[in-house]
């Protein structure tokens, strides 16, 4: 039987992953900022909500994904945020990329007004959400864990509990530095193949099939060597989550240059007014587009 859920923030990922949820049989009721938004939710068979309260009243487990702390504030702990429901037995699953110790204290500040929350930040994009391959991590204790598995399980080809609360933010900056920064990587070593006269084919059947084969290559080579910057992973995504990245490093007392770099080539990108387009746009800061 399904569940009573909900999800704020409906945006690229938000709103498959809502439909998703309403594949499975559960009903879901949303809420975005953006009007056409909520209309796609509720054209898929979902309910538009006039508030993250309003979205809180009618659910058990509500999702939220955005972008900002201050918008995760706004939609939890605010005024009319799902805190003020009162909802009893009411949980929160947190995706969005936080700094550790704020999504932590965030976990915190709920638990006081009554609601239990996961921090499960996903690693995968668009295409991932629609074959239902994304990978979660959830910082929590277990019995919300226990419990949140049941309806995030058939979204993922993976799930790992991670620890406390803020541990699933970290683990998913471990992934973005390793991820992200190798795509700024990846657009280098492909860049210098084309200037020394290699085809795409030719590239790309060598470095598939030697040491240079990874998940990075398999997902932004052929992006990157088209240009095709149609958004799966938005460049100013890149450089929210690289600054966190290079952030939390410092914050644990050492520094990451070669992160550094790549986030620096990511701002330039963003600077020439590509921050909608995928991350494979950083190609053309390589190539000198953005001056």
């Amino acid at each position: 039987m399904g569940e009573d859920l909900g999800f704020i923030g409906l945006g690229k990922m938000g709103l498959p992953l809502s439909k998703n949820l309403m594949e499975d049989g559960h009903a879901v009721s949303g809420y975005d900022l953006d009007p056409a938004r909520r209309k796609m939710l509720e054209d898929a068979g979902g309910f538009s909500a006039a508030s993250a309260r309003d979205v809180a009243e009618r659910s058990d487990i509500v999702f939220t994904m955005l972008l900002k702390p201050e918008h995760i504030e706004e939609n939890t702990i605010g005024p009319i945020g799902i805190a003020s429901a009162g909802k009893e037995g009411l949980i929160l699953i947190e995706m969005s990329t936080m700094h550790p110790a704020w999504s932590a204290g965030l976990a915190a500040d709920l638990a006081s007004r009554g609601v239990r929350m996961a921090d499960a930040p996903v690693s995968g994009t668009v295409p991932h959400v629609e074959t239902r391959t994304l990978a979660y991590m959830v910082g929590g204790d277990e019995e919300v864990y226990n419990r949140i598995l049941l309806v995030i399980g058939p979204l993922a080809k993976n799930v790992t509990h991670t620890g406390k609360n803020g541990s699933a933010c970290a683990m998913k900056l471990v992934t973005n530095l390793i991820v992200n920064a190798g795509v700024a990587l990846l657009a280098e070593g492909l860049l210098l193949g084309e200037r020394s006269g290699f085809s795409k084919e030719l590239m790309m059947e060598c470095l598939t099939s030697n040491a240079a084969a990874s998940f990075v290559l398999d997902l932004k080579g052929e992006k990157i060597l088209d240009r095709d910057f149609t958004p799966h992973a938005s460049l100013g995504i890149y450089v929210k989550d690289l600054g966190l990245c290079v952030d939390v490093a410092r914050d644990s007392g050492f520094e990451v240059p070669m992160t550094a770099a790549g986030l620096e080539m990511f701002r330039r990108a963003e600077a020439a007014g590509w921050k909608e387009d995928d991350c494979a746009r950083i190609i053309d800061v390589y190539e000198g587009k953005d001056k």
